[in-house]
């Protein structure tokens, strides 16, 4: 793999590029670690699923990000970081096989939020996150994703007040841009997974997700990971 730059204003600023065999151009996945948006977790833990894209002959550009405890960590730098990550790709594609016509965004728990966050943010139309032409991506995969920020408040994730600086009601406009379930509908195909007994993230979040973001016109499957729970 190669390990590139895509900003020079934090040393968090990088991905993994992993190109599988061929020619190409490939699809691509960009891969959002989780773990809280906290400094603790690295895109180290999604490098297995990494190599098993490769293997099966999908690209993929595994973002690191500022986290909570970086220099510029949390809100808005987190999101701006991952915004910055995923449009790099219209950069890394001059000179590798990539196919933009076919990028979808991936992310577990913290990161399932981004990922899907990633594909929705060309709905915003104003605010900090707000970018003219973002690179557009045709598909989200959420693993426990944390895809509800005020719903994930109110169920006692402290760590959604200290991403976004503050509770719901003390930054609405933060809530209504950084969260995937108040961008919907998406308007790309979304496949949630989510382990019933999650005691981390509840399986609620993507089953309630889910339920919205069909009635708004997604295309959004919800596999259930019976007796599965998962973390961070």
């Amino acid at each position: 793999f190669q390990r590139l730059a895509y900003g020079t204003s934090s040393s968090s600023q990088f991905g993994d590029l992993r190109l599988p065999g061929g020619r190409g151009p490939h699809p691509v996945v960009v891969v959002v670690h989780g773990g809280f948006w906290q400094t603790g977790y690295d895109l180290d833990l999604m490098t297995p699923l990494c190599e098993a894209l490769a293997h099966d002959g999908v690209a993929t550009w595994n973002v690191e990000y500022r986290r909570l405890g970086d220099a510029g960590g949390g809100w808005p730098g987190t999101f701006l970081d991952v915004a910055a990550g995923t449009d790099h790709l219209r950069t890394l594609a001059e000179s590798q096989p990539l196919d933009l016509r076919r990028v979808a965004s991936l992310g577990h728990s913290a990161g399932g939020q981004l990922a899907l966050w990633a594909a929705g943010r060309r709905w915003i139309r104003d605010g900090e996150l707000y970018n003219r032409s973002p690179l557009r991506v045709q598909g989200a995969v959420s693993l426990a994703g944390v895809v509800d920020l005020r719903r994930a408040w109110s169920l006692g994730l402290e760590a959604v007040g200290r991403l976004m600086g503050g509770t719901p009601d003390e930054f609405p406009a933060r809530y209504g841009t950084g969260s995937p379930a108040e961008l919907l509908p998406l308007g790309v195909p979304q496949v949630l997974l989510h382990g019933s007994d999650d005691r981390v993230v509840p399986a609620t979040l993507s089953a309630d997700y889910r339920q919205e973001a069909v009635a708004r016109g997604d295309e959004v499957r919800l596999v259930a990971l019976r007796d599965s729970g998962t973390s961070s």
